[in-house]
């Protein structure tokens, strides 16, 4: 009986010493990617360099088909964003870096370039709102009336929920929850 339970236990520390050495393993392959090179912005708060595909981390910029209003006229701010975010990663020196991915399977990074935040520059120009990372800049760009602040725009975030809901994306996604398989 002792010798079963002798075995029963060494089987165990041996798995529990496998599994402590495949978190850590897990762990050090955790480390920030960094990437640096030719970027291309997809919109105000989106790039990609190769197949590679990064989200700015903290931020949220207009839709690329996204209008806002300045001025009691309409304009492209969506694409004034992707300009801005062109503009500031297009330098040699950028580098962009992160760990984690979001739902679509994109890096989430910040970004520098000549020693400037891009993230957090995107938010104090105006040309994107803070999503829980440049409260400061966003109250700068605010005071300053720069970008999308020197008028009214839909927040970035409402205008997908909108879009989603006219696709009828939320309503199909409701019957599928719906959907009963008779075998």
């Amino acid at each position: 009986m002792a010798r079963g339970f002798r075995t029963i236990r060494d089987g165990v520390t041996a798995f529990a010493m496998l599994a402590v050495i495949w978190l850590i393993a897990v762990k050090l392959d955790d480390k920030p990617d960094t990437v640096h090179g030719q970027f291309h912005a997809a919109d105000g708060d989106s790039l990609t360099i190769g197949a590679e595909r990064m989200r700015l981390k903290g931020i949220d910029a207009p839709e690329l088909n996204q209008s806002c209003e300045r001025a009691g006229r309409r304009w492209a701010c969506g694409r004034e964003a992707k300009e801005a975010l062109q503009g500031l990663v297009a330098g040699p020196d950028t580098r962009c870096g992160g760990a984690g991915r979001d739902q679509y399977d994109r890096l989430l990074v910040v970004c520098r370039s000549g020693g400037i935040d891009i993230n957090g520059e995107m938010v104090a120009r105006g040309m994107a709102v803070s999503y829980g990372n440049y409260e400061r800049e966003e109250e700068r760009a605010r005071a300053e009336r720069a970008g999308l602040w020197a008028g009214t725009f839909e927040r970035p975030r409402d205008v997908r929920d909108h879009e989603r809901r006219q696709s009828g994306f939320e309503d199909a996604r409701r019957l599928v929850g719906q959907v009963t398989v008779w075998q």
